[in-house]
């Protein structure tokens, strides 16, 4: 095949956008034919450019281009998949076996991170501190820590510092609520200052219940405890009755599930710590009853949007108790959790109940409600 330079800036009668030095052409065949009308529609061309300059301008135009649409395109997919993890709380990537049903982990996307606990469920043992958080992880916007970290009230972990605290906290996304609770935490007197020195803003949620209740179910979560232990000797564990009163019959405040139950003589040194409106007190005993209504109030003390209704909950008659449901699994807290109380006497009852109701009075001053407890 032979070549022809041409200079002209146009061929096959189509102006060309910039200048060319050399420009072949050839026609069917590789049979070389003059440039005219009749044979514009059929020619073919090659073109090549002597300046390389000018074609390394071009390539990198066109590399340049190609990364600019990369970019646009990851970056959406990635918003993307975050829209679709926030809005979803169900998403799954490894799974764990609760009572026979399967529930979910959240999937763990780029752009999460450890992030420390923005509020804290403080409290109080035995009054409901694991069935309220697994209530408020059914929101798409909390994250909850596995288990209890006991960073702030046992000396050893907090002599860790705060990054192995922050590692203990699950992945959440930026704009989710990263939530742990310790039920120690209430009681332990270095706890209030320790956590301000985290995070002075931080929101506090304090669950509580009748106070004679809540002893009962120390009581028999310390008695199956011991069991486990010592199996061979059921028979030589104490009564409630016999711990919580003296022998000459009054109140036994060194008992340590009765002296828990006077939330008073703690909830001061948190008020001395902390604003009154950075701590939220949940009826207990309401959220047994009837969740969604203290779970509104939570949601709205935390800033979040209402999304946990009655379509989350189911009861189940033989626990007695609601059990929780999202949108691929149900499930019921472990059986450690609601055991069946030993029966009481009726008259030790009222005796504590009437002991309590001067403290409880105090408590229902410190945090401006009453919530109606029983006084006998």
């Amino acid at each position: 095949m032979s070549y022809k330079q041409i200079e002209q800036e146009q061929v096959c009668g189509c102006a060309l956008p910039f200048p060319l030095d050399i420009l072949w052409w050839a026609g069917p065949r590789g049979t070389m034919r003059p440039v005219d009308a009749d044979a514009a529609a059929d020619c073919v061309l090659v073109v090549g450019l002597t300046r390389p300059k000018m074609a390394a301008a071009l390539l990198s135009v066109m590399m340049l281009s190609l990364f600019l649409t990369f970019h646009v395109l990851y970056d959406s997919a990635v918003y993307s998949l975050e829209a679709a993890a926030a809005g979803n709380a169900n998403m799954a990537l490894l799974t764990n076996r609760v009572d026979g049903a399967v529930f979910s982990n959240r999937v763990h996307f780029p752009r999460t991170s450890r992030r420390l606990p923005q509020a804290i469920i403080v409290g109080v043992r035995k009054c409901g501190t694991r069935a309220l958080l697994e209530m408020l992880a059914l929101h798409p916007r909390v994250q909850k820590a596995a288990g209890e970290v006991h960073f702030f009230d046992r000396d050893d972990n907090y002599r860790r510092g705060l990054e192995w605290y922050r590692r203990k906290m699950p992945h959440s996304f930026r704009g989710q609520i990263t939530i742990e609770k310790s039920p120690s935490y209430f009681v332990t007197p270095e706890v209030p200052e320790r956590i301000r020195a985290m995070n002075a803003s931080v929101k506090l949620l304090l669950i509580v219940r009748e106070p004679v209740t809540r002893a009962i179910s120390d009581y028999t979560q310390l008695r199956s405890h011991a069991a486990t232990v010592t199996p061979q000797q059921p028979a030589a564990q104490r009564s409630f009755e016999q711990l919580a009163l003296r022998t000459d019959g009054s109140v036994n405040l060194a008992y340590r599930p009765l002296a828990i139950s006077l939330y008073h003589t703690f909830l001061h040194r948190w008020l001395e710590v902390f604003r009154r409106p950075q701590i939220l007190v949940v009826n207990g005993d309401l959220l047994i009853e009837d969740p969604v209504p203290q779970l509104h109030r939570i949601e709205h003390f935390l800033g979040l949007e209402p999304r946990i209704g009655r379509h989350n909950f189911y009861f189940n008659h033989t626990k007695g108790f609601f059990c929780l449901r999202n949108e691929t699994a149900d499930k019921c807290l472990r059986e450690s959790k609601g055991r069946r109380h030993p029966r009481v006497d009726p008259v030790v009852v009222t005796k504590l109940r009437r002991f309590f109701s001067e403290h409880n009075q105090r408590f229902y001053d410190l945090v401006g409600e009453d919530l109606g407890w029983p006084e006998e």
